[in-house]
């Protein structure tokens, strides 16, 4: 099974790409970013997202995403424009059927470092040892996006737990 992990953005959208391997551990396929920011105009970045995941999907052969959550803080005018990636995002899933999983910023911590208030650093460390990289993953976009997965996954094992309970 291979989920693929999305810190969607506007400019920069990190994405990463576990597979379980036959014990049920993650191993680390492939991350970096989609990075549109040569593209000047809204809409010509947010078809350069679709054809640039439409790739990922393609070569990558995701059995499920999982999506950062979209919180507002201060910046309202950037929370929509990466609200518009995310939606392009989803349809592109969608339109490939692939099952999306939504975790906000503090379950995507709590799942990794059980602490749901975790600097990024510490995320970033975690993320690391669990996926046993040589280094912190970078950017830090990626890096999310790699977390984000290891939620997915971890969701993913509650889930048939418990569906083996009800059993």
């Amino acid at each position: 099974m291979k989920i693929l992990g999305i810190d969607p953005g506007i400019a920069i959208t990190g994405f990463g790409i576990l597979q379980l391997n036959e014990a049920g551990d993650p191993e680390l396929v492939r991350y970096g970013v989609i990075d549109s920011t040569a593209v000047r105009e809204t809409s010509s970045r947010l078809v350069f997202l679709f054809d640039a995941l439409q790739e990922l999907l393609v070569t990558g052969k995701p059995d499920y995403c999982a999506l950062e959550q979209l919180y507002f803080s201060k910046n309202i005018t950037t929370g929509m424009r990466v609200s518009e990636a995310r939606g392009v995002i989803e349809l592109c899933m969608a339109k490939n059927n692939v099952p999306v999983g939504e975790y906000t910023p503090n379950e995507v911590k709590q799942s990794v470092t059980s602490y749901g208030n975790a600097a990024k650093k510490q995320v970033q460390e975690m993320v690391k040892v669990m996926l046993a990289m040589e280094s912190i993953p970078k950017p830090d976009d990626a890096a999310d996006a790699l977390a984000i997965a290891l939620c997915h996954i971890s969701h993913l094992r509650y889930e048939r737990k418990i569906s083996e309970v009800e059993a």
